[in-house]
């Protein structure tokens, strides 16, 4: 269908060329020129997708979108039209004649007007689809907290795509839009010693217009529509009440521990999904890409959203990145727009109204570290766990100022997963010895979009790097831990292991169709009375990330007598969630209004 629609094209330009600029010749002489627009058009079409745009499989429509088509199409065009025009001239059927404009203020004003609103449209479109590309279903909340929080400690590579990817593109776009906006020619048409303008200065510039103001409507909607950033509108002005009739306060849940505090290993799996096993065992691959941390997931506990063993958590409102998921996990409510002025990325303001589980446990007498490869700063990290227990954060910058890596060191984000694990287990073996219980958080990063970072240790089992990342990562976790169970503080800890959050590379959130996707998750060793209870606890469980709170306090062997904390509830107890009470539409639909008690209870401390 594409090589019709090309065809078509290409001979239409080809029978204007014969009539218009030769009229003289005959007919045999025409025919060989619609010939040679059908054949050069679409050979000078199918080189540039091949060779320039780098488009595999030109041939195959199958394997590429609906829009293949009228994409060649466009190309095809494009390339005619330029033949077309450069023949006019050759053969002196068209030529330039030099125009000034009546009104050069007007004319003036209406290009500039032209190139901000194809500018603003284009870089619309463009960084939208880099957003898609780099991080897959960005949400609109994402997108804003991002915005008004630090940006210190990003993946470098993260500036240099967005460079050769969105800015280069538009660059581009824009500079050509303005050649025509700004070509002070007349074009004029000769037939028959007869003169004609076919395309004046005031047209092309009527034209241009026309051109930008389609282009900001389409970039801006095609945004809009993308990341759903018409949800930042309920955000801002529709209040819902649903926070403040469901949030149960840690003060007020008369939390009990128990005489001898467990440990708590708290392990952040970037963008780990059950996605990536094997579809007979609930996910989507072919091969099972996580098979070490399937095996393991057999020796403890898993709340699975369907009958199978593995599962988890569904997607919801204000957790979908790595500092959201913390958040809900760590205080039992989404990570929300900020208003009224509020952001998360300053000195005591990351959520100054909350409670977390590190402040739970810091008033418990518990030794806390947060430890990950990248720099604490980003997204405000670092003032989150400072704020909130006072932990002692092992970082990037840490990492330098210790001596544990060289000052010029940078892989990744900062430092690798191999190294994390390596200091890990020291941290680990000092927390041990402090005499004190600990809680021990950690993330690693590897397995970030768009492709993650394979280790030269890697093995290359399959095609793709993102398979193989993930591959090597998990066998690492599971290594990780199997040292972990055979450290002697192993008998009274508590270890959680989590996927942060759906991950954002475009392999899996692009081609992954008509399947739940949630993240991973397993608790080990949990509090002895929580070892034998009934299978419906873990199956068939519609939750999300807040409810972890409660979860890994009662899998400390923490009571809490309503089984509720913030917005969250203990799965172990087998109360119905939020999600399981109103619907996960329902509740995510909740969770995107306004909250006015959040801002004024959580987002600020009242009591300042």
């Amino acid at each position: 269908m594409f090589l019709v629609l090309g065809a078509v094209i290409s001979v239409l330009f080809g029978i204007a060329d014969a009539f218009l600029f030769t009229p003289e010749r005959k007919i045999f002489a025409k025919i060989k020129t619609v010939i040679c627009y059908l054949l050069e058009a679409n050979i000078f079409a199918m080189s540039i997708a091949k060779f320039v745009m780098k488009v595999p499989d030109i041939l195959q429509t199958s394997l590429h979108s609906s829009g293949y088509k009228f994409k060649y199409a466009a190309l095809v065009l494009a390339v005619s039209l330029i033949i077309f025009v450069l023949r006019g001239f050759i053969l002196n059927a068209l030529s330039l004649q030099k125009s000034e404009p009546k009104n050069k203020k007007k004319a003036k004003a209406v290009k500039i007007v032209s190139i901000i609103l194809f500018s603003l449209g284009t870089i619309a479109y463009f960084a939208s689809v880099w957003g898609m590309e780099a991080f897959g279903n960005l949400s609109p909340d994402q997108i804003l907290i991002n915005i008004t929080s630090p940006v210190a400690g990003n993946e470098v590579g993260v500036y240099y795509s967005v460079f050769e990817g969105p800015v280069l593109k538009a660059a581009f776009a824009i500079s050509v839009f303005s050649l025509l906006v700004f070509f002070p020619y007349n074009i004029i048409f000769t037939f028959k010693e007869k003169s004609q303008t076919i395309l004046s200065e005031f047209s092309l510039r009527i034209i241009s217009l026309l051109i930008a103001i389609s282009v900001i409507i389409g970039g801006c909607a095609f945004g809009i529509t993308k990341f759903q950033l018409q949800d930042l509108v309920s955000a801002y002005f529709f209040d819902s009440e649903f926070i403040e009739d469901n949030y149960v306060a840690p003060a007020d849940a008369g939390l009990k521990f128990p005489e001898k505090k467990r440990n708590l290993i708290m392990f952040y799996l970037e963008s780990m999904e059950n996605t990536f096993l094997s579809k007979d065992l609930g996910g989507y691959m072919n091969e099972n890409l996580i098979p070490e941390l399937t095996e393991l997931a057999n020796e403890g506990y898993v709340f699975s959203h369907t009958d199978n063993k593995l599962g988890g958590f569904l997607p919801s409102t204000g957790a979908g990145w790595s500092v959201a998921s913390m958040v809900n996990m760590g205080f039992g409510v989404p990570m929300k727009v900020p208003t009224d002025g509020n952001s998360y990325g300053t000195e005591g303001n990351f959520l100054p109204g909350g409670t977390s589980l590190g402040d739970i446990l810091h008033e418990q007498g518990y030794e806390q570290t947060l430890m990950f490869g990248a720099d604490a700063a980003f997204g405000g990290v670092d003032h989150y766990f400072n704020l909130h227990g006072e932990f002692n954060i092992i970082d990037y910058k840490a990492a330098k100022e210790k001596g544990l890596i060289p000052d010029d060191y940078y892989v990744w984000w900062g430092y690798e997963d191999d190294k994390l694990y390596e200091f890990a287990k020291d941290e680990l073996t000092r927390l041990s010895e402090t005499g004190k219980p600990f809680h021990f958080v950690m993330e690693t990063a590897d397995t970030h979009a768009p492709e993650g970072y394979l280790s030269p240790n890697a093995e290359k089992k399959f095609p793709d790097q993102y398979s193989n990342t993930i591959y090597y990562s998990q066998a690492e976790a599971v290594k990780f831990v199997r040292w972990i169970q055979a450290q002697p503080f192993y008998e009274n800890t508590t270890i959680v292991i989590i996927g942060d959050h759906l991950t954002m590379a475009s392999c899996i959130s692009e081609t992954v169709k008509d399947y739940q996707r949630t993240c991973f998750n397993l608790i080990l060793n949990p509090a002895e009375d929580l070892r034998n209870l009934p299978e419906n606890r873990f199956r068939n469980r519609q939750w999300a990330s807040f409810d972890m709170f409660p979860t890994m306090l009662a899998g400390l062997g923490v009571q809490i007598p309503d089984n509720h904390l913030g917005i969250g509830t203990n799965l172990f107890s087998g109360e119905k969630t939020l999600f399981e009470k109103y619907g996960v539409s329902e509740v995510n639909d909740k969770l995107t209004q306004k909250s006015n008690f959040y801002n004024e209870n959580i987002l600020i401390n009242p009591n300042k």
